[in-house]
């Protein structure tokens, strides 16, 4: 209670200098008004810590006063004081606002009481400031790490959009070297190459185009590379197609790498062995989410090019690229083979 600053407003001057003698031995300061009007007047004027607030006064009664006091000063506790039975009146100061109160007996109680409640109230006043202290180093120390999260996403936008440039660079420098080699072997191996180059700049462009810094919408993702190999074939002959579910699947920046990569190589071996000698045909990409949530790939042509084990065979970059991707989603790449085409699956639970 020490330095603590109390008004106390009531009429009876001798109940106040009895309050005022045993308050002040514990350390509190105590302001006396002696009458609703001057209460008011002062916890207007001046700054308390407390008010303690007795009904039966001349003029306005302790009701109407502490109705005011709720108006002027919300924040400081009031403490209502009643005569002994009366409460209805107890009640009503409570609904009223007042934090606590008491009934005036002829005895000690009283004062006992009274103090007993002053520093329940002041500690009530502690409790609530070192909420309102935490609470605002919580807002700051959220604040802070929002900003940081924000600096972190513009540098990964950036980071990205270094990386996709670097990549685009690649693939031109592969294709630059394509153009300047008379062997149509070594051209489709540079192209192919270009493709997985380009398969990967893909994820780097949308991640630093998208408000998402750390993961990719794979079903757009994958048409986007689709119509890439579009421009790269000759639509006429193949047509490429997708069927994607309406829901977006997201998934982390590494496995939408690791999917576009297989993606492309099995679209590209479609493309090169499933209609030869210009046949014309369909290649058909379909992405699907169970309710478990595995990721299921499926390319399926109509053509009778390459068969099951040419696929599954252990020679090719692109059959060890395809391996090693599936490997790193933990999932395999399976391929059926029939008079009605090549049918190749990828199926796997993105963690």
């Amino acid at each position: 209670m020490q330095g603590a600053r109390i008004l106390y407003i009531d009429d009876d001057e001798g109940l106040v200098r009895l309050v005022t003698r045993t308050l002040e031995r514990r350390g509190a300061q105590v302001f006396a008004a002696y009458n609703g009007l001057e209460g008011l007047q002062k916890a207007a004027s001046d700054s308390f810590d407390i008010i303690v607030l007795d009904h039966h006064m001349p003029g306005q009664n302790g009701l109407d006063v502490l109705i005011q006091l709720r108006a002027t000063t919300p924040d400081i506790p009031v403490v209502f004081v009643t005569g002994s039975g009366e409460s209805q009146v107890a009640v009503s100061a409570l609904k009223a606002g007042a934090a606590d109160y008491l009934a005036k007996t002829g005895d000690g109680e009283f004062l006992t009481l009274l103090e007993s409640s002053v520093l329940q109230s002041l500690e009530n006043i502690r409790l609530k400031a070192r909420k309102a202290e935490a609470e605002e180093e919580t807002r700051k120390t959220n604040a802070q790490l929002q900003a940081m999260v924000e600096r972190q996403a513009i540098l990964l936008r950036e980071v990205n959009h270094r990386v996709a440039n670097s990549l685009q660079l690649v693939s031109s420098l592969v294709q630059m070297q394509a153009n300047a080699t008379d062997s149509p072997i070594a051209k489709a191996v540079l192209r192919d190459t270009q493709q997985r180059i380009r398969a990967i700049g893909q994820v780097h462009r949308r991640l630093y185009t998208s408000e998402q810094v750390e993961s990719v919408e794979i079903c757009e993702y994958v048409n986007s590379l689709l119509e890439e190999l579009r421009a790269s074939w000759d639509s006429t002959k193949i047509h490429l197609k997708s069927q994607m579910p309406s829901a977006a699947i997201m998934v982390r920046t590494d496995i939408a790498v690791s999917l576009g990569v297989i993606v492309v190589e099995l679209v590209t071996n479609a493309l090169k062995y499933a209609y030869p000698n210009d046949e014309k045909g369909e290649v058909r990409v379909r992405i699907d989410k169970a309710a478990d949530g595995q990721i299921r790939l499926e390319v399926q042509d109509d053509g009778r090019g390459a068969s099951s084990q040419d696929l599954k065979g252990t020679t090719g970059l692109g059959q060890k690229v395809i391996r090693a991707m599936a490997a790193g989603l933990h999932g395999t790449v399976e391929v059926e083979s029939s008079e009605r085409g090549v049918t190749a699956t990828l199926q796997f639970m993105p963690s």
